[in-house]
């Protein structure tokens, strides 16, 4: 990601030594760039940066009220701030400065939240602490007003004449559907979101997710535009598909950054900012770099190369991950807050080895090759025939790829509905979803030898969530039906239609006896997938689940 961005004004490098101003010890810092400081308005606390970005916070909620760039305002559509979830309300609010540093802090009940400013650069950065569930912190929204930019995403366009579901998603007069649900992206996928028009570009870029939920695969609202403007997210906690309880604490630094149009600086990202100069300004539950840990590993064997690999690390306090090296499958994992975690190896989207680790503050743990057994990844188990791949994902099968960006009743969408024949493009053939109102008792035709046809074989289906505890009972050729299964542990909220397939990976196995299969070996065997539950509503919202692959063994 190139090209010109946060460009100071007036920037030169002084050595300030211990005090004399400085944070801590001796440090190199930015003099203050022309017209650097704050002013106090009567209602909002007034923020010049220096470069060419100034901002307001209004002192009784703590909103971020003002967003001017260059001379032009963005905040504000609709009449609303920008803010934690709603608004915050009344809430106390203050403000200092420390040096090069400008730092706002807003304290609502047992909520902390902060906006910093640094001389010369156009940047807002922040912090939100939660510390418990009396105060409502799921998201921060930056408001951008109507026209600023153009809408470069439509999916996540949230005005359509015809509501489709809840009162969050939409459907246009070409059938085509609309929601802030429809990001199309995982955490790990994106660095920032944003827009770029006519020499501006306006940016969040996300914090590390530390003290978020969901893992490394997990979607939320990133942005989205309406008729009366557009909103840029920071989650911080969402309910959506939610595989994780809620964590708390301090989470940021998350950066609202202004350029020139290109990106926002790399420097920005999580994992390669530091924030030494934020390190003595008081925010509540802040970790600094010497409080924290590293877990690297030497390689990992086993791997199936056709697939990416993640390294995630989690407990209830925190969560972090990084890609396996595709050679070798080298990682590191910097960063993290003391603590014990379990270690997660992830093919594709399916965990295929978990271990545990312990983390010190200024320790690296170091752990040699890490040796996947065949044993688990199910794709190694010798297989008469298999419908998709074991990666934790549907991807492959049909519609997959729409279903993170649209509804399923989009026009887009090819028929949820037909039978599939072993052999002839299977994979593309079979939905990557089933609902019990919509294409329960789906057919997949398949022959098989003399000897196979003897033989008592198992059956698995991996799912990757459901909903409405939607699960899958099979009959095999009108003539042997497996028992219900029982329910695995999945959200109990909303999924296969806001974009997200992402749940509690699952197999379900079944052992079908010989006399089931058909002695003919000319015939086919016909395998009726149905869905079942008493759960859940009608269509779409019925009782369903989404596929991750399907194999009868050897």
């Amino acid at each position: 990601m190139s090209g010109p961005t946060n460009r100071p004004v007036g920037r030169r490098t002084v050595v300030l030594a211990a005090g004399a101003g400085a944070v801590g010890a001796a440090l190199t810092r930015t003099a203050h760039a022309a017209g650097f400081g704050w002013t106090d308005d009567g209602a909002n606390y007034v923020v010049d940066t220096g470069a060419q970005l100034v901002f307001k916070v209004s002192k009784s909620t703590g909103d971020l009220t003002s967003l001017v760039y260059r001379g032009t305002e963005y905040q504000g559509y609709g009449g609303m701030n920008s803010h934690i979830e709603s608004g915050l309300g009344a809430s106390t609010v203050s403000v200092k400065q420390s040096g090069s540093t400008i730092l706002i802090s807003v304290t609502h009940g047992t909520l902390r939240h902060y906006y910093a400013a640094r001389s010369g650069e156009n940047n807002v950065y922040l912090w939100t602490n939660k510390a418990d569930t009396s105060v409502t912190a799921s998201r921060y929204i930056v408001r951008v007003k109507k026209g600023a930019f153009l809408n470069d995403e439509p999916d996540s366009y949230t005005y359509a004449p015809t509501t489709v579901e809840a009162s969050d998603v939409f459907r246009k007069s070409d059938g085509q559907t609309r929601s802030k649900h429809y990001s199309g992206r995982r955490v790990m996928d994106y660095a920032y979101i944003g827009w770029s028009a006519g020499g501006v570009g306006l940016w969040m870029v996300r914090s590390n997710h530390e003290k978020a939920a969901g893992g490394p695969f997990y979607r939320s609202l990133l942005r989205h535009q309406s008729a009366d403007g557009g909103g840029l997210y920071e989650i911080l906690h969402y309910g959506q598909n939610q595989t994780e309880a809620q964590r708390f604490g301090l989470q940021g630094p998350y950066v609202i950054a202004f350029t020139d149009g290109g990106a926002p600086s790399s420097a920005l990202y999580a994992g390669t900012l530091s924030t030494p100069w934020a390190d003595s300004l008081g925010i509540a539950g802040y970790v600094p770099a010497s409080g924290r840990g590293k877990v690297a590993g030497v390689g990992i064997s086993g791997r199936n190369t056709a697939y990416p690999y993640t390294v995630g690390l989690a407990n209830p306090s925190a969560q972090y991950w990084g890609p396996a090296r595709s050679s070798d499958g080298w990682f590191s994992l910097s960063g993290v807050l003391p603590g014990e975690y379990t270690l997660t190896v992830y093919k594709g989207e399916l965990a295929v080895y978990t271990t545990s680790v312990s983390v010190s503050a200024g320790g690296t743990t170091a752990l040699n090759t890490i040796a996947i057994p065949a044993s688990n990844d199910p794709s190694h188990a010798g297989a008469i025939w298999r419908i998709g791949d074991w990666n934790g994902t549907p991807a492959g099968f049909k519609n997959a790829d729409l279903m993170t960006y649209a509804h399923p009743s989009d026009a887009r969408a090819a028929s949820w509905t037909g039978n599939v024949v072993v052999g002839s493009g299977e994979t593309a053939a079979f939905p990557c979803y089933l609902w019990k109102d919509v294409n329960s008792g789906i057919l997949v035709y398949f022959k098989l030898t003399a000897a196979q046809a003897a033989a008592a074989h198992t059956l698995r289906i991996g799912v990757t969530t459901a909903y409405a505890n939607g699960r899958p009972q099979v009959t095999v050729n009108d003539t042997w039906t497996s028992a219900i299964p029982a329910p695995p542990t999945q959200p109990d909220t909303r999924s296969l239609t806001n974009g997200s397939y992402r749940g509690n990976n699952h197999t379900f196995t079944y052992s079908v006896p010989a006399s089931a299969w058909k002695a003919d070996t000319s015939q086919y065997n016909v395998l009726r997938i149905d869905v079942v539950s008493g759960s859940g509503a009608s269509g779409f919202l019925s009782a369903g689940t989404a596929i991750d692959a399907i194999d009868l063994l050897t």
